[in-house]
């Protein structure tokens, strides 16, 4: 058996789940624990980061000796968590066997509430990809939705038959206000105060028995590219991820930074003006958004839906999409500046719902905006195109148990119990 305690970051009370035998990572007597299992984390991390690797390659990897390394790779094998490749032979000596990360070890699902669409996406051991539902609408009808969400969860667990024992938990994904900006949308408020009387992440709780743990859906986007994106190679950076409303999230020394009420990183709300005192200074919101591209193809007719894919970049659309990237580059410029103002970061990642050739654009006219400010005193961000695209939000949901459950995190010797 295992207790697989949420961190306190998330909603709700801590949520336990009960295995069956092999348990995963599970305590080993009653001292030094939380070392073992911070030295297991860490080997899983260099093979997740590595590749396959025999076990001499661990302990190089690890600064762990030989003989941790030995004892650590048959706990995690006898678990199910790793797994033995064919031996490598060399030309002198014994051949070496590359151990990998068994698929199969541990999964998790990632939910996505968008306010265009909901994704559900399954995920092994590896982070590969292995069952995804779409759900598409015009906005989130939460009678609707949440039945739509439990049928698609029970699918899924169903379809792993045994295999549904090791499911880590579930990462669900969503806006903080999913009814805010309800007058942009067109949307009566009788829809904000409908989703603002709900607990997604208890309702979605009871669709399973495995933990769910709640992130802002740009936090969560965030965690993707800081797991499995180029979070890997950057410290600190601020994440601007531009979908039908732009967001953000923040990582300071490699740890996603949530902030007191979650919501760190929450650019769509940052002021572009100066407040004169007469009315109130427009948003990033209404600039950087792919809502207000909609609303250009729509005045002229065309398809909005044409935003979120190859179109946005051909005739007739490809007019209005420029037009759009020029304005929405100098308001992603000033956000980029503000950012670097307080936080002192590394790079700023710009990902988005949209294709790759539109995202080197955006980021293109972006950097050329940065040129036009004055950085004295400032040392400048490198902007970094993100690598995860529209998956980013459901994606980062999933990694989200994943993460928490086996990346190597120095709080576990105060967890563990």
């Amino acid at each position: 058996m295992i207790r697989l305690d949420m961190p306190d970051s998330a909603t709700g009370p801590y949520v336990s789940a009960r295995l069956a035998a092999p348990p995963l990572l599970r305590p080993r007597g009653s001292n030094h624990v939380g070392m073992r299992q911070f030295n297991e984390r860490v080997v899983l991390q260099a093979i997740r980061l590595n590749g396959s690797c025999p076990k001499a390659e661990l302990a190089r990897l690890t600064g762990l000796t030989a003989q941790t390394i030995g004892m650590i790779t048959a706990r995690l094998e006898e678990d199910g968590l790793l797994i033995r490749h064919e031996p490598v032979r060399g030309r002198i000596g014994q051949p070496s066997i590359p151990m990998a990360l068994n698929p199969d070890g541990a999964f998790s699902l990632g939910i996505k509430i968008g306010r265009r669409s909901a994704d559900l996406l399954l995920v092994d051991f590896t982070g590969a990809v292995r069952r995804r539902e779409v759900m598409p609408y015009a906005f989130p009808d939460a009678q609707t939705l949440l039945p739509a969400i439990k049928k698609h969860m029970t699918a899924i667990q169903d379809g792993l038959g045994a295999l549904a024992l090791r499911l880590v938990g579930v990462g669900l994904a969503a806006p903080l206000n999913l009814g805010g900006w309800h007058r942009m949308l067109g949307l009566p408020p009788t829809v904000l105060d409908e989703w603002n009387h709900i607990d997604l992440c208890a309702q979605v709780q009871t669709f399973t028995d495995a933990p769910v743990r709640f992130a802002k859906d740009t936090s969560a986007a965030c965690v993707a590219e800081l797991v499995a994106g180029r979070g890997r190679d950057l410290k600190s950076f601020l994440y601007l991820f531009v979908d039908t409303f732009v967001g953000g999230g923040l990582v300071i020394n490699s740890h996603l930074h949530s902030g007191v009420h979650g919501n760190a990183g929450a650019v769509a709300s940052l002021p572009l003006q100066v407040s004169t005192g007469k009315g109130l200074p427009e948003q990033l919101i209404a600039h950087a958004s792919l809502w207000e591209l909609e609303q250009r193809y729509q005045e002229q007719g065309l398809d909005p839906t044409a935003a979120y894919d190859e179109r946005a970049m051909q005739a007739p659309f490809d007019v209005l999409t420029s037009d759009w990237i020029a304005s929405a580059s100098l308001a992603l410029a000033q956000c980029v500046v503000s950012g670097t103002a307080f936080l002192d970061i590394d790079a700023v990642v710009i990902d988005g719902s949209f294709t790759r050739a539109m995202l080197a654009r955006l980021i293109e006219r972006t950097q050329a905006a940065l040129a036009t400010y004055d950085w004295e005193g400032l040392y400048p961000a490198t902007l970094v195109a993100g690598s995860m695209g529209s998956d980013a939000r459901a994606l980062g949901g999933a990694l989200l148990p994943l993460h928490e459950n086996f990346a190597p995190d120095r709080d576990i010797f105060l967890k563990v119990t």
